[in-house]
Formats: structure tokens, sequence, C-alpha cells
């Protein structure tokens, strides 16, 4: 099988990623394209033997970083999270809802640590080398994502926990 039919075949797992990531069907669906195009033209960069979904994933992670610079979404590091809004009931679909909407706040490194560990279910190494940063990193920005997530769901702020220490 060559390199462009595996990449046909892994456009469901990027068009999950991206839904993940970018929170609309429109905008997921209008990166895995632009992903898709630049990896169809860099395909010739691509190593064989190596694997080619996480390549796919850090030429879109690229490609997500360079519209964030672009349109200057950016958005800072910002310790004050709004609360979820109290929800009437315990159903599931609200519960998921929710979920969703923490997910979107999270700081976009933190998302996409979050994103490949638990939805495309990636190695630590494997996140590492595809965004390009130390091991170390991951395992920091998925810890403050859970925490974040955690803080958010059960509707507490997110201040600072600093122990004191003698």
């Amino acid at each position: 099988m060559d390199e462009a039919q595996r990449l046909v075949e892994l456009i469901p797992r990027l068009r999950r990623y991206a839904r993940a990531l970018v929170g609309d069907r429109a905008g997921a669906d209008d990166l895995v394209q632009d992903t898709l195009e630049r990896a169809w033209t860099k395909l010739h960069l691509y190593r064989q033997g190596t694997d080619l979904r996480a390549w796919l994933f850090t030429v879109m992670h690229n490609v997500h970083v360079n519209r964030i610079r672009a349109t200057r979404l950016a958005d800072p590091l910002d310790d004050d999270l709004p609360e979820l809004a109290s929800r009437g009931t315990q159903s599931d679909a609200l519960v998921l809802r929710d979920l969703d909407r923490a997910i979107a706040r999270l700081p976009a490194d933190q998302r996409a640590v979050l994103l490949l560990v638990t939805l495309e279910e990636m190695s630590y190494d494997e996140v590492a080398r595809t965004l390009g940063i130390p091991i170390g990193t991951v395992m920091s920005r998925l810890s403050r994502a859970r925490e974040k997530l955690r803080s958010m769901m059960l509707g507490q702020s997110a201040a600072a926990k600093l122990k004191v220490v003698k």
C-alpha cells in the first residue's frame, strides 16, 4: 500500500481530531482539507517506515497553529476561567455538552495534548514527537489540562492551589 492510499485511510481520524481541536464541523473540515493539501505537497518529506499517522497529526498541528497566529486568536493563558452554567438535570447529553465546552476553553497547547492522548490514544512519546515538544512538557500540559477540566466540571474557580513549604 502506498503512502497516498494510507493518507486517505487516515482521513476519519484526522476529522475526529480536527473536530475536537477546532470545535465546529465546518472549521474542522477546513483544517482537514488544509492538512491534506499540505501533506500531499510535502509527501516527499515523509520518511518511509515512520508513523504516517503521527506525521499527519504533526502537519495538522502546524497548520492549526499557523491559522491561530495568522488570525491573532491565540488566547493568553488565563487562570480566571469562567464557571460552567449549572445543569438543570443529570442528563448525559448535558454533561457531554459541558465537557465539550470546557475542553474548548482550555489553552490550545493543553487542548492539543489532551486530545492526542485521550481521543487518539497516542503515547506520551508519540505526542511529544508529533508536537515537537519534550515528553516532560507533554506530561505537565496533560496534568494542567486535566486539573482545569476537573475544576470547570465541578464549577470550582481555577485558583492556584499553593502548598506551604517550610
